[in-house]
């Protein structure tokens, strides 16, 4: 490889390595990453990105009928119904084995979901608690019914229960506008998916046709990482999906400039609020036409996110029912894919995608032989190891002829001095006469790059790794080592595959291979225990097999020594 070139990918590494650290600042203060997946989708109806949709009627299907739904912002309190506003409620509790739910009879509001299989951190003595009505901090989930002219029973409303249904089931009912709304939550075994069904009764003495909206409401706070922040960013906010416009994240900062842009209709898709190994979905009917809308609460109580839809016509003495999916749980990708179509999007690979997917799948599989995730990680890395077996050996031979020419090339430069035209001609006639491909030993390693990039995704995005533990001291394989002990080891291991490759013939080409080494052994510190593992594997395998490479080429008459 001729200086030249040593220079140009030094420079590469060095210009690439700047633009990380900027792109992890960019996240850190909260602007837009510079490599993130587009969040702006094309609008699919008119009207101002970030705002509910003008008329509930709007591009839906049902038409304008006498007692069609209001055009009033779901869930904004009126002052012409003070029983609503004021009516405190009472906290009710619905759990299973892996959830427990806190729901208020004012407006039957989710207003508190308790994980029971997930710890609130590593102490591993609370649960962690997803949802929470904190004042100031508010993230609950709310549904109601619109009706143009009328009150109808909201999110607002004053619910009582209705008595006589299982352990498993809790019904609440309201009566107001000439509508009867009767909300029934049902939360099977070991599930995290809560069932809810609307059952909308006319006690009018006309036809109506009314409107159901479900949103979440999140303050618009991110999940922190510490001091990680400015290597570890995941997103948190507002999130949907449609068949026609994808997954799509909406961030906090775009809706609170009027500048979200997202999906405004259609017959399938969900919404979210997504944070850190979490999630909360809406899961409408799919066929049903509905308006998505992403927004500030009206109340300045945070952002929502939900949906809008007509339901059918309902004669007098007549009901219509809505069911709907509120799921609150982790983003296990198994679990999500079964509530709906694109719901494991959340746990977000971007353009890795393609790779990390198999990756992950793959890492499941061995956590199913090994029943450790530490253990699942080091045999992950021998499988990748082994599928670059070749090409690495490849480059490890290229490398092993330059380490072979090195005081040759010394010799060189010290000739033709600061005559680079010479200099270079010396030594392409050099590459030429050993038969060095001076790429040989760069390229084979820089298709690994997407495949380290796309583990780090999948061991910074799957939320079994979450305080999963390997043995000894690594407690929790998604935080960094509390010993550093790893990334020491790790920085061992890059010495030592310092050693093991040709030193550049420019003095100054060294020292940044020296202070990049340092760089890289810092940014470790901070990174998933997981990862670091990986990289120590892979690199005491790198080893290996450079040694081995190089032994071979002693025995056909190479000194590497």
């Amino acid at each position: 490889m001729n200086s030249n070139t040593q220079r140009f990918i030094l420079w590469a590494i060095f210009g690439f390595s700047l633009i990380f650290l900027w792109d992890g600042w960019l996240k850190h203060t909260g602007q837009p990453s510079m490599f993130g997946p587009q969040t702006g989708q094309t609008q699919t109806q008119q009207g101002k990105a970030g705002t509910p949709p003008a008329a509930p009627g709007v591009g839906l299907s049902q038409p304008a009928v006498t007692g069609t739904a209001s055009a009033a912002t779901p869930g904004a309190a009126n002052p012409a119904a003070p029983a609503a506003t004021e009516f405190k409620g009472e906290v009710l509790t619905l759990a299973n084995d892996v959830l427990k739910l806190s729901i208020n009879t004012k407006g039957g509001v989710v207003e508190r979901a308790e994980l029971l299989q997930h710890k609130a951190d590593r102490s591993l003595k609370e649960n962690f608690v997803l949802l929470s009505n904190e004042p100031g901090k508010p993230y609950v989930a709310e549904s109601g019914l619109l009706l143009a002219g009328s009150e109808v029973p909201t999110h607002l409303s004053a619910f009582t229960v209705v008595p006589g249904t299982p352990a498993n089931v809790l019904s609440l009912t309201a009566e107001q506008g000439g509508l009867r709304l009767t909300r029934t939550y049902t939360l099977e075994p070991g599930s995290y998916s809560i069932k809810q069904r609307l059952t909308v009764e006319n006690l009018r003495a006309e036809p109506v046709v009314p409107a159901v909206y479900s949103h979440l409401r999140r303050h618009g706070d991110k999940v922190s990482a510490g001091i990680n922040d400015y290597f570890i960013h995941t997103f948190t906010g507002p999130a949907m999906y449609t068949e026609a416009d994808k997954f799509q994240k909406i961030p906090f900062e775009d809706i609170a400039k009027g500048k979200a842009s997202h999906s405004k209709s259609g017959n399938n898709g969900w919404v979210s609020m997504i944070q850190h190994y979490f999630v909360s979905a809406w899961v409408p009917p799919q066929g049903l036409e509905r308006n998505y809308y992403a927004d500030k609460d009206p109340n300045g109580l945070g952002y929502r996110i939900g949906y809008l839809a007509n339901l059918p016509s309902v004669a007098p003495a007549g009901k219509v029912e809505h069911e709907a999916v509120l799921l609150i749980g982790p983003q296990d990708q198994q679990m999500l894919k079964k509530v709906a179509p694109g719901l494991d999007l959340v746990v977000d690979y971007s353009w890795l995608t393609v790779i990390a997917k198999p990756m992950y799948y793959l890492l499941l599989w061995l956590h199913g032989i090994f029943g450790n995730w530490g253990w699942a990680i080091i045999f992950l890395t021998v499988i990748i190891k082994a599928i670059f077996y070749f090409p690495m050996a490849t480059a490890y031979k290229s490398m092993a002829k330059m380490k072979q020419v090195t005081p040759r090339m010394m010799a060189l430069r010290e000739k033709y001095g600061d005559d680079k035209m010479k200099l270079n001609q010396a030594m392409m006639e050099l590459y030429k006469t050993e038969k060095i491909n001076p790429l040989g030993g760069c390229l084979p390693i820089l298709i690994t790059i997407p495949v380290f990039l796309a583990l780090y995704w999948v061991l910074l995005g799957s939320v079994e790794m979450r305080h999963a533990p390997w043995l000894l001291w690594v407690k929790d394989l998604s935080t960094p080592d509390p010993w550093y002990i790893l990334p020491i080891v790790l920085a061992v291991t890059m010495w030592a595959q310092f050693k093991l490759n040709p030193t550049p013939p420019d003095p100054m080409q060294a020292r940044i291979l020296m202070i990049m080494q340092a760089v890289f052994a810092v940014m470790f510190l901070f990174f998933p225990s997981g990862l670091v593992l990986y990289y120590i594997v892979n690199n005491v395998l790198s080893i290996a097999q450079q040694w081995w490479i190089y032994r071979q080429l002693e025995k056909q008459g190479y000194k590497m020594r």
